[in-house]
């Protein structure tokens, strides 16, 4: 699990995005560890609180993020069973079927350690951050 979050660390989307991706994930998921842990490790990576409390929601000022974000939570919500239009609405602003492959990679490993955290009901040992609901 460890190795996979490395391996994205170093990917084309990079750790500030991959933050925004994994908190939107965890927020979708109610999976407040993960929430709690991705927000700490998304301000250390350089995103405003601001930016974070958007992600949450697969929301962003930044019109090429918003269409990422909303892309990965289509992706939770459909279980990626995703349309060629919303594959296309995410080429549109700009982004390679590279970034799309590692969006995917990424809802699915914070779907895997979502999950394990709120199985095993991991006790959160990082600051508290409240789940949102979607806009």
């Amino acid at each position: 699990m460890w190795g996979s979050f490395g391996a994205f660390a170093g990917g084309t989307l990079g750790p500030a995005l991959g933050e925004q991706i994994a908190v939107a994930v965890a927020n979708r998921n109610a999976c407040a560890y993960c929430l709690s842990a991705h927000t700490v490790l998304g301000r250390k990576a350089g995103v405003s609180r601001e930016a974070l409390e958007a992600a949450q929601t697969g929301s962003s000022d930044d019109p090429r993020t918003a269409v990422l974000l909303g892309f990965a939570l289509k992706l939770v919500e459909d279980r990626g069973q995703v349309t060629a239009q919303d594959v296309q609405a995410v080429r549109d602003q700009g982004w390679s079927d590279e970034h799309i492959v590692e969006v995917i990679g990424h809802v699915a490993l914070n779907l895997f350690t979502n999950y394990i955290n709120i199985a095993l009901r991991v006790p959160v040992d990082f600051p508290s951050v409240a789940l949102r609901r979607g806009s």
